[in-house]
């Protein structure tokens, strides 16, 4: 039996505290959600540094470090799961003392990262058969609105799980949650399609923007021009001007959205559909990621343009790369 079974105390677990996990669980912290002494924050990472970060920089709060993700799901009612990739997310499950080792009955499992579809069905059928609750959670949005609560919450499995965290833990992490379907795997079809069509915006503006610079536009008033139009997105007004100054510190890392891409073409393939333009984008982000004299995949999806200028020989382009 573990300590929190049979008292009053149900901590709330998380799993995960990278550019995006950090930033919700502060927000479950800040927003009263969790870290109170009936309900402390367990947490868990692979990188244990950032556990002690994470509670040195949120001192007033209950916050509880464990040894492994086994530990945070047998001491917490609900555990939500932040894992940067497919091979992390996986690893981490199946660990001998990893997530699916402490599940139970009455234990619930919110995993709120994007991995391809036969991942999560792997993941909730496994959760199931030990008597757990599984939600498919994946997120749109990136490091600023996981700090800042305005994330969107693509659901699907449990019902029940969805109805009791809808206004009690995603509605402080995110600005809107959606629920697709009791089947899991509508969550991870949904992230994928946005990210899929996020990743081809900034390629094709990557493009427009490398047109006109080396036709001797002046980039700063294109992106106005391109703001003040039907065109116009959040996403190329807050890149345009860092993109421009080669400013690709990450909020998204390129690796992980190339990645995202590739599932989403994936399963274009799967079902059938034409996907010539998006498959280009993936392209070239594949590119840009397994370029190492570029050594962008670590750096924010917007430096997707620095392999457009790579790639290009116009003189603009050309001065760029010699000053890089």
């Amino acid at each position: 039996m573990s300590s929190s079974e049979g008292s009053s105390v149900k901590g709330v677990g998380f799993i995960g505290l990278g550019i995006m996990g950090e930033g919700m669980a502060g927000r479950l912290l800040t927003q009263s959600i969790a870290g109170t002494p009936a309900s402390p924050l367990i947490i868990w990472n692979r990188t244990k540094s950032k556990c002690t970060d994470f509670k040195s920089k949120y001192t007033d709060y209950n916050i509880v470090i464990k040894d492994s993700a086994k530990e945070v799901i047998e001491e917490s009612s609900i555990s939500y799961c932040m894992l940067s990739t497919p091979e992390a997310s996986k690893a981490v499950f199946e660990a001998d003392d990893g997530v699916l080792a402490g599940v139970g009955e009455g234990k619930s499992i919110v995993d709120c990262a994007t991995l391809a579809e036969a991942d999560m069905l792997r993941m909730n059928e496994a959760v199931l058969k030990k008597g757990g609750r599984f939600l498919e959670a994946p997120v749109s949005g990136s490091k600023a609105p996981a700090a800042n609560g305005s994330l969107i919450f693509l659901c699907a499995g449990s019902k029940d799980l969805f109805s009791e965290i809808e206004d009690n833990g995603l509605n402080v992490m995110g600005k809107a949650s959606h629920f697709f379907s009791e089947t899991v795997g509508f969550g991870t079809r949904a992230k994928l399609v946005v990210n899929s069509l996020m990743g081809t915006m900034v390629a094709a503006y990557g493009e427009a923007l490398a047109l006109a610079e080396n036709t001797g536009l002046d980039p700063t008033k294109m992106i106005e021009v391109i703001g003040q139009g039907a065109i116009q997105s959040p996403v190329y007004a807050l890149k345009g001007p860092k993109m421009i100054v080669k400013d690709h510190a990450p909020n998204f890392p390129l690796k992980h959205a190339h990645k995202d891409m590739k599932l989403a073409s994936d399963m274009a393939k799967a079902a059938n559909v034409e996907f010539s333009v998006m498959d280009k984008a993936e392209e070239l982000f594949r590119g840009a990621r397994s370029d190492e004299e570029l050594n962008v995949a670590d750096l924010d999806f917007s430096a997707v343009f620095e392999k457009v200028h790579k790639d290009s020989e116009g003189e603009f382009s050309k001065k760029r790369k010699r000053e890089s």
